[in-house]
């Protein structure tokens, strides 16, 4: 298959390093002119050319701003009127349960986590329906549907992003625009390999190690029993933009190594 994005025009938020740098780099090689965003203009930087390295033919934009906040979402969308392809990958995480998470925590996870993708989706949505031709994708996670009660704010946030996709995708039912959610599992990611670098040292092993160890403890129930590569999760997302996937709308995609337990 030969996915051909030429002369689209791409957004990927949060892209400057993990899955949003891995979705951004499959984006542009596939010949879109990707929007790399980042809330510092330096990691912009380094984002570009990390893309162009690997993708010397690569059309590049870079937008520096936060768009957890409504105003950054606006300033964005001055700067790139229009789109063809959104992925709405800014996200956090953390720990915390019902006892520890406080209001204001809720409310970051529903602003960045929820809102970002509502701000940008009404900025790009309509465009890509009069065109006839669009494609929205949310990254959502495993922990959408496994919710973990250690993560009970997270897993609500990435919950409520199938629903606004699903939502979405029926609004624009029969125009070409198709709306989906991508579900990663664990994943070796940058923030991943932060968080377990200083272990990994500690016991003389690889981050890849400890991170085959973190899944077979956390999330047992994985089929393929290591993380998934952040190439790998972009590889579902490229597909779900391209053209040849025109029937695929109104899904939960599931990039999550089997651990979530259901065939449905």
């Amino acid at each position: 298959m030969i996915i051909d994005l030429s002369g689209k025009t791409a957004i990927v938020s949060a892209s400057t390093a993990g899955i949003g740098l891995a979705i951004a780099t499959g984006l542009a090689a596939s010949g879109a002119t990707t929007v790399i965003n980042g809330r510092q203009q330096d990691a912009v930087e380094r984002a570009l050319e990390a893309i162009l390295r690997k993708a010397p033919n690569a059309k590049l934009r870079g937008f520096a701003g936060d768009l957890g906040t409504a105003a950054g979402c606006a300033a964005l969308a001055e700067a790139t009127p229009e789109a063809d392809i959104l992925v709405n990958n800014l996200g956090v995480f953390g720990p915390g349960d019902i006892f520890s998470t406080q209001d204001a925590d809720w409310e970051r996870y529903f602003q960045i986590n929820v809102m970002s993708g509502v701000r940008l989706a009404r900025s790009y949505l309509h465009g890509m329906m009069s065109r006839k031709w669009g494609r929205v994708v949310f990254i959502s996670s495993e922990s959408a549907l496994n919710i973990p009660p250690d993560m009970l704010a997270y897993g609500f946030s990435k919950t409520a992003q199938l629903s606004i996709a699903r939502g979405l995708a029926k609004q624009a039912a029969g125009t070409g625009v198709t709306v989906n959610a991508v579900l990663p599992g664990p994943t070796l990611s940058d923030g991943f390999r932060a968080m377990v670098e200083d272990t990994a040292q500690q016991q003389a092993k690889t981050v890849a190690q400890v991170g085959i160890e973190f899944v077979r403890a956390h999330r047992s129930s994985s089929i393929i029993q290591r993380l998934a590569t952040t190439e790998e999760v972009a590889n579902m997302v490229v597909y779900a933009c391209s053209t040849q996937a025109s029937a695929t709308t109104g899904a939960a995609l599931r990039v999550d190594g089997g651990v979530v337990e259901t065939i449905a």
